[in-house]
């Protein structure tokens, strides 16, 4: 099982865990990780390192079926040797004959030509494809290839009744291209505002430790933080997923540029609001009904209204029911690949 595992990063923690829970009874996960140790503890299963390509093609040897898990790992925005590496994959498993899954995948963003002919090559190698949005599923499909769609696996996860009337603030902020300097401060003072008119505290949750620890304290010291917000302000942590998901559901309003802290965010049942750094964020904002800013446009001038708007009114219960039902439709690639796995009566599940 492939993915963005072990980075540190409590979306793809979510995800990973999203996974297992939809895994076949009789299947033993063999998960590709940086940080081998943590998931190994945090979840109790077998893992190779993700960094090494080599390593995790000799991995594939002992095992019976690859799964790509959720995501978007065909996209070439990180890179174009990203492809690569998981185009490297799903064609060593097909030259072994081992049946691949696209699980809850997202599909691009494909900025190349050489990409988009690369992955129009890899799809019809696929064994089963589900989608985690209608734009993949669409891109799939013009490339005549079917595949299941549903919401983003994530949503999967179980909701959580809202007990945050009165609660802080929480922000899910990430350092973005779209903001650079003083153009924080619009939201930044959007914020402070928002905190002081109903006397809240502000607690920054990083998702990804690596990427966003530092953005309050760096706000800080370049002086763009408002003195009144600086005073409420507070770092937090949270281990992994459910401790974010306690975290939310005590919350008074999340306001969330990280797309798996917005869903997490809801799954809580807490009031949201949305600042989108990339289309996902906004799709994802669209889907919860819940206020959302594109980072590419200037702020509006009633942002902390429409925030404040947002305060303490939590999510649609069926809304988030919905959406966490479709994730469900994920789990029909994980089921089309067990007939195809070999038998083995009498002898122990080998690495799935």
């Amino acid at each position: 099982m492939c993915g963005y595992y072990g980075e540190h990063n409590l979306g793809d923690d979510a995800l990973l865990a999203a996974l297992l829970s939809q895994l076949p009874a009789g299947c033993e996960p063999l998960v590709t990780a940086w940080d081998q140790d943590q998931v190994r503890q945090r979840f109790g299963i077998a893992t190779v390192d993700r960094r090494s390509l080599v390593g995790v093609v000799r991995a594939l040897g002992r095992c019976d079926a690859l799964v790509l898990g959720g995501g978007s790992l065909l996209q070439d925005a990180t890179s174009f040797q990203s492809l690569i590496y998981y185009a490297v994959l799903i064609l060593a498993a097909r030259a072994q004959g081992k049946p691949v899954g696209l699980w809850g995948q997202g599909l691009g963003p494909l900025r190349r030509r050489r990409s988009r002919a690369l992955v129009r090559q890899l799809l019809p190698l696929v064994t089963a494809a589900s989608w985690r949005d209608p734009d993949s599923a669409a891109l799939a499909a013009s490339w005549g290839v079917a595949g299941i769609e549903g919401s983003d696996p994530v949503w999967g996860l179980r909701p959580r009744t809202w007990r945050g009337r009165g609660g802080p603030i929480v922000v899910c902020w990430r350092p973005v291209s779209q903001l650079q300097g003083p153009s924080w401060r619009p939201y930044l003072q959007a914020l402070a505002r928002v905190a002081a008119a109903q006397d809240r505290p502000v607690l920054w949750l990083p998702f990804h430790s690596h990427q966003d620890r530092r953005l309050l304290t760096d706000l800080q010291t370049e002086e763009l933080l408002p003195a009144d917000l600086g005073q409420r302000s507070q770092l937090v942590a949270a281990a992994d997923p459910e401790e974010a998901l306690e975290l939310f559901r005590s919350a008074g309003l999340v306001v969330a540029m990280r797309l798996h802290g917005l869903i997490l965010a809801a799954l809580g049942g807490a009031p949201t609001a949305a600042l989108s750094y990339d289309p996902k964020v906004a799709a994802a904002a669209a889907a919860i009904g819940c206020p959302c800013h594109g980072l590419e446009a200037p702020p509006p001038p009633d942002l902390a209204d429409q925030w404040l708007a947002c305060l303490d009114n939590p999510a649609d219960p069926a809304t988030v029911r919905a959406l966490h039902d479709r994730a469900e439709h994920h789990r029909a690639v994980l089921e089309r690949l067990m007939p195809l796995l070999p038998p083995g009566p009498g002898t122990p599940p080998t690495p799935t």
